[in-house]
């Protein structure tokens, strides 16, 4: 049996090594000069392997695509992949957000480990080769350095990623491809991602780049109440980006699709009782400045203060109580989500009625799918790893499912 596997990420790689494991013989296939490149940029601050919550509260993550994703994320969940990571010898530990993370917090080791391992497993690399659907005669074709180049494996996993980072490998032309073939596709959009604010020149120019730390934001969830993530964020030239706001980052884009904007409520005090903090406001003033007091009685300075001017009117500031429950309660409206191409990750893609139990497309026998590239979408915290190398580990025990049933019908099936 040959498979060939499409694209060098975290499932497809996952999809090699269980595919190899079963006997097969695997040729892995990646456009790039070297597989893993977003794998090692993720971890570059941190490698956020899995989280630690629990099993409900983690499957939750997933949003509408739970039903179709928790048997496969609970075949193969944290547990299981810190056991994998051992098997690597990567030690892991869970930090104080209850993200799962290599002790030594880097992926670079990990992932030349796992390629040690493969490449011992007999799995074949080949980079630089670029996947262009099938030719007129049913073969997978690639451009590749020496010119194109065709095959007809037993099957063909895709792990081609989504259309964010497109520098990196993920450029979503594949999308395309697999239309042609009847293949159904939610549009990819970003997830994960910053928005637009229409800052004034002062805050844009002064502050673009600060982080604003220590803050609870919240959201309306459509039919769910409020949705409240604490944590921080950053302030950028054309808006905001960063842990909380990719934490709401699709409650906001969908909000912004329906009605052209949408609002994210700040906490920028999110330690102090609101009556409390009226009652330190209150406190006379005297001679001292606004931005003296809000600092002495509530902690806000620096892009909090300005956050605060870039909102509220004069007036405010001189109301204790209006201030206080503005600083508990700042909306801000965010415009337009930025860019696929700077989304830390996408939403949409293959969907889910498209694939079978085995994540086999249902209009193409033998080809299967697997990571980013389905229609589903995560926060950033482990959530979007785990899903790739569980749905590339599913996508690979599928295909010798598969190929292990044709197999046998073939060997019962008497010859004429």
């Amino acid at each position: 049996m040959n498979v060939a596997i499409v694209g060098g990420g975290p499932a497809g790689l996952m999809a090699a090594e269980v595919v190899s494991a079963a006997g097969a013989s695997v040729d892995l296939y990646d456009a790039m000069p070297s597989v893993g490149r977003k794998f090692l940029l993720a971890g570059k601050g941190g490698l956020n392997l899995t989280h630690s919550e629990p099993a409900e509260s983690f499957l939750a993550r997933y949003g509408p695509r739970q039903p179709q994703l928790a048997p496969i994320v609970t075949a193969f969940g944290p547990d299981a992949i810190r056991q994998w990571a051992l098997g690597l010898g990567v030690k892991t530990f869970v930090g104080t957000s209850r993200r799962i993370l290599p002790a030594d917090m880097k992926s670079a080791p990990l992932l030349r480990a796992w390629l040690r391992r493969l490449r011992k497993a007999g799995v074949r690399f080949h980079v630089r080769h670029r996947w262009d659907g099938w030719n007129s005669t049913g073969d997978i074709a690639f451009a590749a350095p020496t010119g194109t180049r065709s095959l007809h494996p037993d099957a063909t996993i895709l792990a081609l990623g989504g259309g964010s980072w497109p520098k990196l490998g993920s450029n979503g032309a594949w999308v395309s491809l697999l239309q042609q073939r009847g293949v159904a596709i939610a549009p990819l959009r970003p997830a994960n991602c910053g928005f637009d604010v229409s800052w004034s020149a002062h805050l844009r120019n002064t502050f673009a780049g600060h982080p604003i730390k220590s803050i609870a934001v919240t959201v309306k969830q459509p039919g769910e109440g409020v949705l409240r993530q604490q944590g921080e964020c950053v302030v950028t030239e054309s808006g905001l980006e960063g842990g909380v706001i990719y934490a709401v980052a699709s409650i906001l884009r969908d909000e912004i699709e329906v009605h052209g904007s949408a609002v994210v409520t700040f906490d920028l005090a999110p330690d102090l009782d609101q009556a409390r903090l009226i009652q330190s406001l209150s406190r006379p003033r005297g001679k001292k400045t606004v931005a003296t007091h809000l600092r002495r009685y509530a902690g806000i300075t620096g892009v909090k203060s300005a956050l605060l001017h870039e909102v509220l009117s004069k007036e405010v500031f001189g109301d204790p109580a209006r201030l206080a429950v503005s600083i508990k309660a700042l909306p801000v409206t965010v415009s337009a989500p930025r860019p696929l191409d700077e989304a830390i990750s996408t939403a949409g893609g293959v969907r889910f009625e498209s694939l079978d139990n085995r994540l086999m497309l249902r209009q193409l026998p033998g080809v299967f799918c697997a990571g980013e590239m389905l229609d589903w979408e995560a926060p950033t915290g482990g959530y979007l790893l785990t899903a790739c190398l569980a749905t590339g580990r599913a996508a690979g025990l599928g295909a010798v499912e598969w190929l292990t049933a044709r197999t046998s019908l073939t060997r019962r099936t008497p010859r004429a």
